[in-house]
């Protein structure tokens, strides 16, 4: 049987039906500013394929300027979602970039982001299920970055709007959804079970090494197909360690039964990038 465009780009990212998708946002350029210059920035891409990365998320402009050899190792998400620190509601995701053009520029999928209760939810889910349709034609395999954040969900239960927003992302088309799951791994499990396509789970702020860890391996228990993380890597000490770190506990999770449960992901750390700077991101968990 012949495999479809969509089927074959899925299995760019997901190398098997077992293997964890290790993926790697750096979209943050757009929503904080530079977060290192143009040499650290070409030194981590490089670093992210030498060392277990599997894809990353950039926006489209980044797509010519990847080289060769990073392209040939990591496989492209172009994120067509935005906004900036600056705007008065910075909640409003918009979209910047369309399907075909992206898929034009080389990249393997694209990614929508959603805030799921923000006062423009209703123009993000519009958008969101016309990026779906258009994805659809043309075979490109379609990333939902869903997260509840605004006052419409200031009643509600974490674990209620967790699965209503895995739900979403299925009901209008999505192919993989990105969450921000976290707590015990029985409520993560709950949230993973729900739902029928791949669920990564966002990295979020960061955190010391010994909670990342063990939410990484708390997400690999509760059968998460996954791992979006970005500031926990791009801001380590040693990028290409925790790399490294971070593919070894995908493919062999910690089992220990007695550790705390993963503390609050919007919880801040104190580490420094291990890579030139030209501005340090809020610690706190800011909306991209």
């Amino acid at each position: 049987m012949t495999k479809s465009g969509r089927s074959l780009r899925l299995g760019r990212l997901f190398k098997t039906d077992e293997t964890p998708l290790f993926l790697v946002p750096l979209d943050h350029t757009v929503t904080d500013g530079p977060f290192t210059d143009a040499r650290g920035y070409d030194a981590l891409l490089g670093i992210l394929a030498d060392n277990g990365a599997d894809a990353i998320v950039v926006h489209k402009g980044r797509l010519r300027l990847l080289p060769r050899s990073v392209y040939a190792k990591l496989s492209v998400v172009v994120h067509l979602s935005a906004s900036t620190k600056y705007a008065a509601d910075p909640t409003f995701k918009y979209q910047v970039a369309e399907v075909e053009d992206c898929l034009r520029r080389g990249a393997d999928a694209v990614s929508v982001h959603v805030n799921i209760g923000s006062l423009t939810e209703d123009r993000q889910l519009h958008s969101m299920a016309e990026v779906a349709d258009a994805c659809d034609r043309v075979g490109l395999p379609l990333l939902a970055m869903l997260y509840p954040r605004g006052p419409g969900i200031m009643d509600h239960p974490q674990l209620e709007t967790l699965l209503h927003a895995a739900s979403l992302a299925v009901d209008l088309g999505a192919d993989i959804v990105k969450l921000p799951i976290g707590g015990s791994v029985a409520t993560m499990k709950r949230v993973v079970d729900s739902c029928p396509i791949p669920v990564l789970a966002a990295g979020g702020a960061q955190v010391s090494d010994h909670q990342f860890g063990t939410f990484v391996a708390d997400v690999m228990t509760s059968g998460a197909r996954g791992l979006a993380a970005g500031r926990n890597i791009f801001m380590a000490a040693d990028p290409a360690a925790k790399v490294r770190e971070v593919r070894r506990l995908l493919s062999f999770p910690i089992d220990d039964s007695h550790h705390q449960d993963t503390p609050p992901l919007a919880a801040s750390g104190n580490g420094q990038m291990g890579i030139p700077t030209t501005l340090e991101l809020d610690r706190q968990e800011r909306v991209r």
